[in-house]
């Protein structure tokens, strides 16, 4: 473990060595601290630059993604040049320019029950920048059984939020917050939702900030808080959470005793997997359009992605207007409904079969899968 800064860190960190709180002490601390970023996308491409500039010295990145020219919005570690190669190899790239004195490790996997404890355990702090809701339960899991902090980050259109979930130091959990994963389709990501391309910027920097805090000892990192930054209003609010006495996971009688549970293992898509469910491929759908096709195709996406990309011969639908526009629809023929991923249409097949509709099909896969096959 370094035990001293050399003249050119000294050089770099001349800012922060005048710092009340922070000087050389402070800056060894940074030195000999190591971070653990789960994803190098919106959240995590902020967090991952400002904790190489401010000289935290072991930064590791999970991510097995590759680079893709819609993330470049919003995703400001990786550029044009980069599309179609590994996140990783972009990220570490450019972190290593941004402050060589750092170690960059790669990790160019899934983050999994079978590997998170072995990649997770040898990090000071998680940072959690992943965008689905079993990688967010499965954070948490291993920052609680590992006895680390888990500095939480979430997005979402012109709102953020920012907590850092440590049962050992006091607070709660991220289960205590949300104890179980919502219905599949239930919360649409933000390919389905969009985001605006700054508001993961001052998300990720917040997350950095409080990785940085809890470092350096210094001031007071939001447990049993969840600070919520709203864009439009321009404004802050926090609400209290408790720890909650009945939380399978850090409550009083807990019930989860591994990182593989009904959460952390569940789809990280919005598909539905229901064996009862009829349902038609994309390419079974393209074959019947192609020829004789008498049956309804109902796209329930919002307007904005249907002005992205469209199936000529689906009428858009909404999930939420489908209510109000089902006396029009008619019982005596087929109806097919596409959505994006097949969540929202699955939702909206229950929907038609409650409401007396007996020949409805889900599109397996969704627009993606269209696309995919294109």
């Amino acid at each position: 473990m370094p035990s001293a800064l050399s003249q050119a860190e000294l050089l770099r960190y001349s800012r922060h060595l005048i710092i009340p709180g922070v000087g050389p002490d402070g800056q060894m601390k940074l030195k000999n601290a190591s971070v653990l970023l789960i994803g190098t996308g919106g959240l995590g491409s902020p967090a991952a630059l400002y904790l190489a500039a401010a000289g935290v010295g072991r930064l590791g990145l999970v991510d097995p993604d590759v680079v893709d020219a819609s993330n470049l919005q919003r995703q400001i570690l990786h550029g044009e040049s980069w599309i179609g190669k590994p996140k990783l190899e972009s990220a570490a790239d450019r972190l290593r320019e941004i402050n060589p004195h750092i170690t960059v490790e790669q990790h160019p996997v899934r983050f999994t029950p079978a590997n998170a404890r072995s990649i997770a355990e040898s990090y000071d702090i998680i940072l959690d920048g992943c965008d689905n809701f079993p990688t967010r339960f499965l954070t948490n899991d291993t920052a609680f059984f590992l006895k680390k902090p888990l500095v939480y980050g979430a997005i979402h259109r012109f709102e953020g939020q920012v907590s850092v979930f440590a049962p050992h130091l006091g607070g709660p959990c991220y289960r205590c917050l949300i104890p179980t994963s919502p219905a599949p389709g239930a919360v649409p990501s933000c390919n389905e939702a969009g985001v605006l391309g700054v508001l993961p910027g001052i998300i990720g920097s917040l997350q950095a900030m409080e990785a940085i805090k809890l470092i350096l000892g210094l001031g007071e990192p939001p447990l049993g808080k969840l600070v919520i930054y709203d864009a439009l209003s321009t404004s802050f609010r926090s609400i209290k959470l408790r720890r909650d006495t009945t939380c399978r996971l850090c409550g009083d009688h807990p019930s989860i005793f591994s990182t593989e549970n009904a959460e952390t293992t569940a789809p990280a898509t919005c598909q539905v997997d229901d064996p009862n469910m009829q349902s038609i491929t994309t390419s079974e759908l393209r074959k019947r359009l192609n020829g004789d096709f008498d049956a309804v195709l109902i796209d329930v996406r919002e307007p904005h992605e249907h002005a992205v990309a469209n199936i000529p011969q689906a009428e858009l639908i909404p999930l939420a207007t489908l209510p109000d526009q089902i006396d029009r629809l008619p019982k005596d023929r087929e109806i097919i409904v596409h959505c994006k991923s097949g969540g929202r249409s699955a939702k909206a097949v229950d929907f038609l079969i409650a409401n007396g509709f007996e020949n409805v099909t889900n599109v397996t896969g969704g627009m993606d899968a269209w696309l995919a096959e294109s």
